[in-house]
């Protein structure tokens, strides 16, 4: 019987884990430097700039094709 406990005990063994480790990160390691939340955010304000260069690029592509 105890056969039987063990692989179905196993999914909810790994989400515990994985629920642990992501409350440990939250909670526990250091926060990163302020530096470093800065450059990561001044990233995520140029790359909606840099999409939106390539949503032209192909846009001008795809009009030089259709003229042809």
């Amino acid at each position: 019987m105890y056969v039987l406990i063990v692989p179905a005990a196993l999914p909810f063994v790994l989400l515990a884990t994985v629920m642990g480790l992501s409350w440990w990160e939250d909670h526990i390691l250091p926060m990163p430097p302020t530096e470093a939340l800065a450059e990561v955010r001044a990233e995520a304000l140029f790359t909606p700039v840099a999409s939106a260069q390539l949503a032209r690029v192909d846009t001008a592509l795809t009009r030089e094709v259709a003229g042809r």
